[in-house]
């Protein structure tokens, strides 16, 4: 890596290999602001061009430090600074019903017509499943649905609730190819208005019921609950509260499906830019932070599933339908809004191509024989389909 200083001058970082990437620094404020937080100054620096990379070769350059990241990467002062940020975390990541919906508003509701850009067209905003090779968004998108009804293992008339239920595609598509009931939860005043209005055009309304309302303030009983995408909002100090309620309203027979983002490492700190730019009070679970509240919450891991990749892929696919449609995004955002969000969508990608980070699904359960005791009930159809093929 060939990195220009404020100076002019050159200075060449490692011998060299299959990723080369040339960067420029534009002031010494910069600099020393990389030297105090790193990860904040770089997605900063690169939003504001005071930080350029040779062909815009961003993914080259986050893939380039993730690759040879280590525990001890940074100066003392940084490891002593996030070390403080950890110890305070329960109080940085107090997560009230008001920050809440603040936090849901400063991303989801900018705009809908941003998210159809780059979206499949059931506006699934969370990882794909892509089951072949060379599936499109939209087929790995229903893949996904699919799969997690399987897990839900649900029953014609069953109550669901969606935590966190977006656009409405993982409600709708329960009740309209599962006969479910559906109650969908959502802080977003602009996904609940999508949601709504995609109810009514699929005739769907009085099947499936959207709620502006904190999952916090429900009290009813449900058969089956799904939270898709949700789980990464709610701050490591509320999982005890989280899963307190997710047993609360599950039906003593129910299954309930959480779907998040995880780490494959020890538990540590929000990211700085991530947290400042695009999800105020979020942050990715560990598996070892969410063993203990589900189980004092009384319930069983009735399965944990592990998908691998399955993200970065996903995100290939939206970085690549965004710029695609870069002309059409000028007209809404700002240059500054585009590297902003081509930072997160590469960052994230790398994150989960070279990084840490998967995804987790939890299938809970008051009791242990809430599913079948194999997963071959949920290949069984795939496996009736190819033998008609054959």
């Amino acid at each position: 890596m060939t990195v220009t200083m404020p100076s002019g001058a050159r200075q060449i970082y490692g011998p060299g290999g299959a990723i080369e990437v040339e960067v420029a620094i534009r002031d010494d404020a910069t600099l020393r602001a990389l030297c105090l937080s790193p990860e904040l100054a770089l997605g900063e620096g690169y939003m504001d061009q005071r930080i350029t990379v040779a062909d815009d070769d961003i993914e080259g350059l986050l893939r380039l430090l993730l690759a040879n990241l280590t525990d001890d990467f940074a100066p003392l002062w940084v490891r002593s600074a996030e070390r403080i940020r950890y110890c305070l975390r329960h109080l940085l990541m107090r997560n009230t019903t008001k920050s809440a919906r603040a936090n849901v508003m400063h991303h989801y509701d900018i705009s809908d017509d941003l998210y159809r850009l780059f979206l499949d067209d059931d506006m699934q905003y969370s990882c794909a499943y892509f089951k072949q090779p060379g599936m499109s968004l939209d087929a790995a998108q229903e893949a996904k649905k699919a799969h997690i009804a399987a897990k839900l293992c649900l029953e014609p008339g069953m109550r669901v609730l969606d935590i966190g239920c977006g656009w409405g595609g993982m409600a709708l598509t329960l009740a309209r190819d599962h006969g479910a009931r559906v109650t969908g939860v959502t802080l977003s005043q602009n996904q609940l208005a999508t949601a709504r209005a995609r109810a009514f055009e699929q005739g769907l309304q009085d099947q499936v019921e959207f709620r502006l309302t904190d999952y916090r303030e429900l009290d009813e009983d449900f058969d089956r609950i799904v939270s898709v995408g949700m789980l990464e909002h709610v701050g490591a100090p509320h999982y005890p509260q989280y899963f307190n309620q997710v047993a609360h309203l599950l039906a003593p027979d129910g299954v309930a499906l959480i779907h998040t983002i995880g780490r494959y490492a020890p538990p540590t700190v929000p990211s700085a830019w991530i947290d400042r730019y695009i999800f105020p009070g979020g942050y990715i679970p560990s598996l070892s932070e969410l063993a203990v509240p589900v189980e004092k919450a009384g319930l069983w891991h009735l399965d944990i599933e592990i998908l691998r990749l399955h993200y970065a892929v996903t995100l290939r696919h939206w970085l690549t339908r965004f710029d695609a449609q870069r002309a059409q995004v000028q007209k809404m955002y700002d240059e500054r809004f585009i590297r902003m969000w081509r930072f997160y969508l590469i960052s994230c990608m790398m994150t989960f191509e070279v990084g840490k980070l998967g995804v987790f699904q939890l299938q809970l359960g008051h009791q242990r024989d809430a599913v079948p005791l194999t997963r071959d009930y949920l290949y069984h159809l795939d496996s009736s389909a190819r033998a008609v093929a054959e």
